[in-house]
């Protein structure tokens, strides 16, 4: 991909002025002699261009020193001038009016005008993905509308922007990621689940399985947790972005056994015209590194937002979350009211843990009482992150995916249940109580809910009330490689 500057050559003027040291003779002021042509260059590539054309863009009669400086409209996209010479990597694609002024230092000047045409060369990126990516055209991962009482934002240094946002989301469902070129990112994590697996565990290369079922991406950067992995051993989003490339049962770039290593995924991926295109059009530069895939991939995966929610629509007409929302039912009010509020006020507080109007779980939380490793009878009990409980269900009301590290509660009422009545499924081990979040073990008891079945069907009455639309059908998130 590449960004072309042309320059548009002939235009001048001509300013006069007075000679100096009270002489009374008239300054001759410099004349443009030698106008620019217009000139061509590439985003991400480098531009050198000497408009003083070696100091003879102007002539001056009384043989009076010039200088020269440059001016750009509408702006410079990236680039800078000394003495008259053009240099700089242009980044964004433009019309630049330049002007090149000469100075006689004595209020004589001379002003040449020339057109530099900023030009996008993506003829990789258009044949491979047939229009759905235009980097003339970019979707809009950054700037999307967030609601005014959207107050956590996480964004780890590595705001959105569209360039690296589009260059992620090819990242996420290109399956030349993997060993096999068979799995993706998106793989485990479908658009049509709010980027979670229908399974309890997913598949991976040559017949890998993930330890722990697949988090769904809904709102991964309005949240104070900064760390992710169900056991946060990634510490920052970005880390965390390129560990299922380097797992044996994910991807399998891991060198492990003679596999490939991240490094051979980098020269497989320089092979590929269009990320040299895409690289070059997000960096500025065409070299592919971890940390450029890292914070392309994590720009893309924090884009994706959901607030058309339901509850978002109530939410909007309220001043409080404990209010009655007008577009809900009872149900869902009175659902509402046992999530927001403590048990004076005959809540079961469950915003404690999964505060609104984020629904992000608490940092530094403690397990939650499902402690035993996917399809297996061993315990593990270092899971303490969640996702957001924004749309655990699809907009008719089917869950996302089975719920918890494990996948074992396939539905919301079976999530309630667990919350209800936590039950020690270890025998004693003494880690279930020492790991337990401690809002789960008030006064060194586990935590007893005692609902009702009219209270549980009103709790998931209303977590059902937190999926949106636009997460599962916006194009900016789907797949560019499909047909």
């Amino acid at each position: 991909m590449a960004l072309s500057l042309a320059a548009c050559g002939g235009g001048g003027t001509t300013t006069g002025g007075t000679g100096g040291g009270g002489t009374g003779v008239t300054n001759i002021a410099p004349v443009v002699a030698n106008p620019n042509t217009d000139q061509a260059g590439q985003v991400g590539f480098a531009f050198n261009y000497d408009a003083s054309q070696a100091g003879t863009v102007c002539t001056d009669a009384d043989g009076d020193a010039i200088t020269y400086t440059v001016s750009y409209n509408p702006g410079a996209a990236g680039l800078v001038d000394n003495a008259g010479v053009i240099s700089g990597t242009p980044n964004a694609k433009s019309e630049i009016t330049a002007a090149i002024t000469c100075n006689d230092g004595k209020g004589g000047s001379a002003s040449d005008i020339f057109i530099i045409s900023v030009t996008i060369d993506q003829t990789a990126v258009q044949t491979v993905f047939n229009g759905k990516i235009d980097l003339e055209n970019l979707d809009g991962f950054s700037g999307q509308a967030v609601p005014t009482y959207i107050t956590k934002l996480n964004e780890g240094g590595n705001p959105i922007t569209n360039a690296g946002a589009t260059l992620g989301r090819v990242l996420f469902y290109d399956t030349a990621l993997s060993i096999t070129n068979t799995f993706s990112c998106a793989s485990c994590h479908e658009q049509s689940l709010g980027f979670s697996d229908p399974g309890v565990l997913s598949d991976g290369v040559d017949g890998g399985v993930t330890g722990r079922h697949s988090m769904r991406l809904v709102n991964t950067q309005f949240a104070d947790e900064g760390k992710f992995f169900w056991d946060e051993r990634a510490a920052t989003h970005e880390i965390q972005e390129t560990q299922p490339i380097k797992d044996d049962n994910e991807l399998g770039y891991s060198g492990n056994g003679g596999r490939p290593t991240f490094a051979d995924l980098v020269v497989k991926l320089e092979a590929l015209e269009y990320y040299e295109e895409l690289f070059r059009f997000a960096f500025l530069d065409p070299e592919i590194t971890e940390e450029k895939i890292q914070l392309a991939l994590a720009q893309f995966t924090k884009s994706i937002h959901s607030f058309d929610s339901r509850y978002d629509t109530g939410r909007a007409q309220v001043n409080s979350d404990r209010d009655n929302f007008p577009n809900y039912t009872a149900q869902e009010n009175a659902g509402k009211a046992l999530f927001m509020n403590p048990p004076p006020q005959g809540g079961v507080r469950c915003f404690i843990c999964h505060r609104p109007p984020e629904f992000d779980i608490t940092p530094n939380s403690g397990t939650n009482g499902v402690v035993r490793v996917a399809n297996s009878a061993e315990f593990d009990f270092t899971n303490t992150r969640s996702p957001s409980l924004r749309d655990v269900v699809d907009p008719n009301g089917v869950s996302n995916g089975p719920f918890m590290h494990d996948g074992s509660l396939p539905t919301l009422l079976d999530v309630v249940n667990h919350y209800n009545n936590i039950q020690d499924p270890t025998g004693g081990n003494p880690q279930f109580m020492s790991t337990l979040d401690m809002r789960l073990r008030p006064m060194g008891n586990i935590l007893q809910l005692n609902l009702s079945q009219a209270e549980k069907d009103q709790l998931v009455a209303f977590m059902e009330t937190l999926t949106g639309q636009n997460l599962y059908v916006d194009p900016k998130w789907s797949d560019p490689f499909s047909p």
